[in-house]
C-alpha cells in the first residue's frame, strides 16, 4: 500500500485572480478548472504537471472563510515549495513581482527565502543541500 500527501485546500477569494497570480507569477498550471455550480469551481493549480502536490483554490464560503484568507497559520510558514535551482527560481519570482519579505539565507537543510502570495500567504522557497534532497 502507498500514501501520499496529494493536494490541500488554499482559501481564496477569487478564482480567477488566484489562478492568474499563481500562473503569471509562480508558473504553476492550471490542472484543473471544473465548474460544480455557478458559484462554485474545482480548481487545482500545480507547480509542474509531473509534480505531486498541487493546490485545491477553494474560493471563500461566507465572513468565517474569508477571514482566513491569507491568514490561514496565523502568519506562519505553512506552504513549502522546493526548486533546484534558487538562484533562477529566486530572480525569476522576484522580477514577476512576487513579494519576498526577507533575504535568502543559507540554512543546515540548505538555501531558503520566505514570500508571500497575493493574499499574504507566507511559503519557504527551498533549494535543499545534495545530501538533503529525498
Amino acid at each position: 500500500m502507498s500514501i501520499h500527501l496529494e493536494m490541500m485546500a488554499l482559501v481564496v477569494a477569487d478564482y480567477d485572480e488566484a489562478i492568474a497570480w499563481y500562473s503569471e507569477k509562480l508558473g504553476f498550471e492550471l490542472a484543473e478548472d471544473t465548474a460544480l455550480s455557478p458559484e462554485k469551481r474545482w480548481v487545482v493549480m500545480a507547480p509542474s504537471r509531473a509534480s505531486g502536490a498541487r493546490i485545491l483554490l477553494a474560493k471563500a464560503k461566507g465572513p468565517e472563510q474569508a477571514a482566513r484568507i491569507g491568514d490561514q497559520t496565523g502568519g506562519r510558514v505553512f506552504l513549502f515549495l522546493h526548486t533546484t535551482d534558487f538562484d533562477v527560481t529566486y530572480a525569476a519570482y522576484r522580477a514577476a513581482g512576487v513579494p519576498f519579505i526577507e533575504e535568502p539565507r543559507h540554512e543546515s537543510y540548505g538555501r531558503v527565502c520566505v514570500f508571500e502570495d497575493l493574499y499574504g500567504n507566507r511559503w519557504d522557497l527551498v533549494e535543499r543541500r545534495d545530501d538533503q534532497n529525498p
